[in-house]
């Protein structure tokens, strides 16, 4: 079978100006990832990604990869994506699934944290990405440091050595980020950043970072959002 190059997707969240609803147009847009992870050689892609590829025969396989600690599996050559306990997936976390897959080009990490803003285009929309991230996280543990520690490891997050707290999450084989506190005082506000291995943009566009630190951040709220209704019940 030929396969072609590898393609370098563009990535698009926001909605165009068409009279089909964004769920639609997501769904448009999974369907034409789809059709161009179907040109490329499975095996490729798993070495690329860091997924693991099984093959069945000459023409049927599946690519095995994880979402956060999720296991999901996507059928070739349909590449139907379902969780490991048979569920569809969610056609927003799809689509993500198909652009690292596309992107992905099997550069090393380089293991130097680096800001959204210092990514390859990352600089224009930086302040936007701190606002729904960073800020937000600081808002809801302000100085309360030890809540931030127990809300990113029922996260899931791994310690990491670096501000007054810091935690490191696997949203994709190849993609971590970081979440790094710095406690305030009586005089300066705590703060939060969310940061990127600074070889994130070679496995997702930089639009896929943004989405990954906000579903990052609201995973940290939700956490101990959970946590406090649980206790007061």
């Amino acid at each position: 079978m030929l396969y072609a190059k590898k393609i370098k997707p563009h990535m698009t969240w926001k909605p165009s100006s068409t009279n089909k609803s964004a769920v639609e147009q997501l769904t448009d847009r999974v369907d034409e990832l789809r059709s161009a992870l179907r040109l490329l050689n499975p095996e490729l892609i798993a070495a690329r990604s860091g997924a693991s590829y099984f093959e069945a025969d000459s023409v049927r396989g599946e690519l095995h990869i994880l979402l956060w600690d999720s296991a999901c599996i996507l059928s070739l050559p349909e590449l139907k994506v379902r969780a490991n306990n048979d569920s569809e997936l969610p056609m927003f976390q799809q689509a993500l699934l198909f652009y690292y897959l596309l992107t992905s080009d099997g550069a090393s990490l380089t293991g130097s944290w680096t800001s959204f803003g210092d990514l390859p285009g990352g600089r224009t929309y930086n302040q936007a990405f701190q606002g729904y991230t960073g800020n937000e996280i600081s808002k809801v543990f302000g100085l309360n440091l030890e809540a931030f520690k127990s809300a990113c490891e029922k996260a899931g997050g791994q310690f990491v050595a670096l501000g007054d707290a810091a935690y490191r999450f696997q949203i994709l084989p190849r993609v971590p980020v970081l979440a790094v506190y710095h406690l305030g005082d009586e005089d300066f506000s705590s703060t939060c950043k969310i940061l990127f291995d600074s070889s994130a943009t070679h496995y997702v566009p930089i639009d896929a970072c943004a989405v990954m630190g906000s579903m990052l951040a609201q995973k940290i709220i939700k956490t101990t959002t959970l946590h406090i209704i649980q206790s007061k019940s």
